[in-house]
């Protein structure tokens, strides 16, 4: 069995990675294409997408340290190859850097958002014995950009990491984003008017520049995030992981009994789907891959409760949202660059966030019109999850929630119909009075249901679409497809007769596994299913 390799897990120093002997994915041939045609740059990616690993290898760049680009062996005896841009030509002078991180997820509040700003300034001006003459981040900036170009010789290089963590944690309270914005400005517009002495500025963060109105004095920065030469800047691409972590995904597949091509195919389905330029380049969560790599075993990583209780209080900023809904949304590329004030469609910012990418892409003369979807299964069964406590009220008891949750398993192992749908019933029956009195109507009852089921990790589809039109609810088990139409007030026979007269089910006859029509009825006064049929096909 091959040697298990070291995984950055939480690492994001390119110095601590290199010298304690971690796996790296060379990223470099990209670095040296940014740092050679040209100076200021923006890149919206993901939360947990290698930004900050990015932003601390071009610091290492800047800083001269050929000797963590070099192969060397470290103190461990682990054998580091040598990478790409140590075989180019560039000189590895030594710039001075200023780096800005406001990645912290603590920061929660303005005075936090000044103490760190100050601190970071008050840092590098005792660096390099510049003297704090006034309080003011502007002039602050301006001053050592200067007083460091004509200390060292120069000029500046300034990076920036996830400038929008704390207004994206703000939305909602309006003098809080105003706030942080002014601070920004402040701190940041010197660049452009600054040019002279800056060599070079790279700046992150999950929403563009443009929504924020942070930028604004810095219009001339190039927005890389969806330009194909640059898709595979973060993250992992299917070329690397099949190629560079093929030893990974080998040892993987020996640990879990099973061959390469289903490890692989697990891996793909869990990770994959991620695309961020009309080229459609295949990327995996870098973060999920390594997790999943160090223990062996593929489930959740990327979603935690942080990420749940954020995307819960970003859907509250927001208009309602359904997970049927999203998949094949369209959306032109405009509508990424609207402010978040503005926003009534919460697309942008889920494609942003990383629950939604590019599915498909179609150009026209003038933009183009991006289709949308869940990149990969972690991510739909993870925002199906939030999604459901979100829609059903946060003080539901989760005993009720988890009780369904064992229902299903129990389903998927046995395919006792009956026995599920009465766990639905059961679950039904405990939603809040006031939350079911406001939602009496087919379509939430219909995503209600789609969205728990997605949140179980089911193989299920909405609005399936067929010869004759769209079923609610296909269900694919593993000995059985189980094809539902669901009805409100109405008699459960016309569930099934609508199933029967447009062959919803027919499409399934060649797969293989049995096919089951279900009808169900939804009754307003009993707020539950009150009838149920189902027949084999």
């Amino acid at each position: 069995m091959a040697a298990k390799r070291k995984y950055p897990v939480g690492i994001q120093s390119f110095e601590s990675l290199r010298k304690d002997g971690y796996l790296y994915i060379d990223k470099t041939p990209l670095i040296y294409k940014m740092i050679t045609e040209g100076k200021p740059y923006f890149l919206s990616r993901p939360r947990r997408f290698g930004k900050s690993l990015l932003v601390s290898t071009l610091a290492a760049v800047f800083e001269g340290r050929r000797d963590l680009f070099e192969a060397f062996t470290t103190e461990q005896g682990i054998e580091q190859p040598q990478l790409f841009i140590a075989t180019t030509d560039w000189k590895w002078e030594k710039y001075p850097v200023l780096r800005f991180d406001f990645s912290a997820g603590d920061l929660s509040t303005i005075e936090q958002l000044d103490t760190l700003i100050d601190f970071t300034l008050g840092t590098y001006e005792k660096q390099y014995g510049i003297s704090q003459e006034t309080k003011d981040a502007n002039v602050r900036m301006v001053n050592l950009m200067r007083k460091l170009h004509e200390q060292t010789g120069k000029r500046v290089v300034v990076l920036v990491d996830e400038y929008d963590n704390f207004i994206l944690h703000s939305l909602g309270n309006a003098e809080k984003v105003t706030q942080a914005r002014q601070r920004f400005q402040n701190v940041f517009g010197p660049l452009k008017a600054e040019d002279d002495h800056l060599q070079f500025a790279f700046i992150t963060g999950i929403s563009k520049f443009s929504q924020m109105g942070v930028f604004s004095k810095l219009n001339n920065l190039n927005n890389i995030s969806m330009q194909p030469a640059f898709e595979t800047l973060c993250g992992i691409s299917e070329e690397e992981l099949t190629t560079q972590m093929r030893p990974d995904i080998e040892l993987m597949a020996q640990r879990n009994g099973i061959d390469y091509d289903m490890m692989f195919a697990r891996l793909k389905k869990h990770y994959d789907g991620y695309h961020f330029s009309t080229s459609m380049v295949d990327m995996y969560n870098p973060f999920s891959l390594v997790n999943a790599f160090y223990s062996s075993g593929v489930t959740d990583y990327w979603f935690d409760r942080g990420t749940s209780g954020a995307l819960i209080d970003m859907l509250a900023q927001m208009p309602p949202v359904e997970v049927a809904d999203l998949e094949g949304m369209r959306l032109p590329s405009t509508a990424f660059d609207l402010p978040f004030e503005s926003f009534d469609n919460p697309l942008p910012i889920l494609y942003q966030s990383g629950y939604l990418t590019i599915k498909d892409c179609k150009t026209y003369d003038f933009d183009v019109v991006y289709t949308l979807g869940f990149p990969n299964a972690e991510v739909r069964k993870g925002f199906a999850e939030c999604l459901f406590r979100h829609v059903t009220a946060r003080q539901m008891d989760t005993r009720q929630s988890s009780s369904l949750q064992l229902a299903y398993y129990d389903f998927r192992e046995s395919d006792d119909l009956p026995a599920f749908i009465e766990a639905i019933k059961t679950f039904f029956a405990s939603v809040p009075y006031q939350w079911a009195q406001d939602n009496q109507n087919e379509h939430h009852y219909h995503a209600l249901l789609y969205t728990l089921l997605v949140a179980f990790g089911a193989d299920v589809r909405a609005e399936e679409p067929t010869a004759k039109g769209r079923s609610d609810i296909t269900l694919k088990m593993p000995r059985c497809i189980y094809v539902m139409e669901l009805k409100y007030d109405k008699p459960v026979q016309e569930a099934l007769d609508q199933i029967n007269r447009k062959g919803y089910a027919e499409k399934y006859r060649l797969d293989g596994r049995p096919v089951t029509k279900v009808g169900i009825a939804f009754s307003s006064e009993e707020r539950n299913i009150t009838d149920w049929q189902a027949e084999p096909l």
